[in-house]
């Protein structure tokens, strides 16, 4: 079998990215049976102080990454921290590196999953605001997420996995007295996932809404092999508290893995040799491994 192609760009380098890669490629702890490639022609600059330069580099980068992979130069892609605020200023489009990777390859299914230790979740609503969410929250956007976490369960060895469905409000909506999201949209998307023809050749298992003070812990005990949660933070939060160093950012419904260190560009503490890069080996093994199989659904 030939070695995956993997390509990695650093970031804003004037972050810690182009630290935390050298390090990682300089570990003994990522896997050795793929080639790398750093993607991307950056400029000098000074840690810590970002520049339109570097925020150019950076998307300049993810560009040149994305027409590789698309030609099928790159099995995979591991993309560094941006600075989002710094690449509007540059004209970059997209709230997130996630929705610039769908819109390049045209994938109008795709999805956020972070995933480290003994979590994993994926996300129905991402980048909006949380005032904005009762709104945006679709059945059938549940069950079109749902179903991608299924598939990323399936490729990573979980041929009957146990997916959690997390309640959008407190208490899981209290039967009603503390919101209806959870009996007008979340229990019939379950009910639609559990139906689906998909997931009876499949063998899945949705459950719930459950309450999503205690759902995460559930999980860590080994209750659930995922959690589906409805926005941004409630997977966010627990996912950075139980994996801060080890989690990586995963999109789903990409024709190539795509992962990323869960966290950002960190300027306050670039080129003072005290990052971390945990995180960043994470999502180079996980795209690696991705790389290696093919979707079993």
């Amino acid at each position: 079998m030939t070695k995956p192609r993997i390509g990695i760009t650093l970031g804003d380098c004037a972050g810690i990215g182009p630290e935390i890669v050298e390090l990682a490629l300089k570990s003994n702890r990522i896997a050795r049976a793929a080639e790398y490639q750093i993607i991307g022609k950056y400029p000098d600059c000074t840690r810590g102080h970002p520049t339109r330069e570097t925020a150019r580099a950076a998307a300049a980068s993810l560009e040149e990454a994305v027409t590789l992979a698309r030609r099928g130069e790159l099995d995979a892609i591991i993309t560094g921290p941006v600075h989002k605020a710094g690449m509007y200023k540059v004209g970059f489009k997209f709230p997130g590196q996630t929705e610039f990777f769908a819109a390049r390859c045209g994938a109008e299914t795709f999805a956020m999953c972070l995933t480290g230790e003994k979590l994993t979740v994926a996300l129905v609503t991402t980048h909006i605001p949380l005032r904005k969410v009762p709104r945006a929250l679709k059945q059938s956007e549940i069950v079109r997420v749902g179903l991608l976490l299924a598939e990323f369960l399936h490729r990573r060895g979980k041929n009957t996995p146990r997916i959690a469905v997390a309640g959008l409000n407190p208490h899981a909506g209290e039967s009603g007295k503390l919101g209806r999201e959870e009996i007008e949209i979340i229990a019939p998307a379950i009910q639609e996932l559990n139906s689906s023809l998909v997931t009876r050749h499949s063998s899945l298992s949705f459950t719930g809404p459950h309450s999503p003070d205690t759902v995460f812990r559930r999980m860590i005990e080994g209750e659930f092999d995922a959690v589906l949660c409805m926005y941004h933070d409630q997977g966010l939060i627990p996912l950075k508290l139980h994996a801060f160093h080890e989690g990586v950012n995963v999109t789903l419904g990409l024709p190539f893995p795509r992962t990323s260190p869960d966290h950002g560009t960190a300027f306050e503490i670039a080129g003072k040799g005290i990052a971390r890069p945990d995180s960043m080996i994470a999502a180079i093994n996980l795209a690696v491994e991705l790389a290696k199989i093919k979707p079993k659904i």
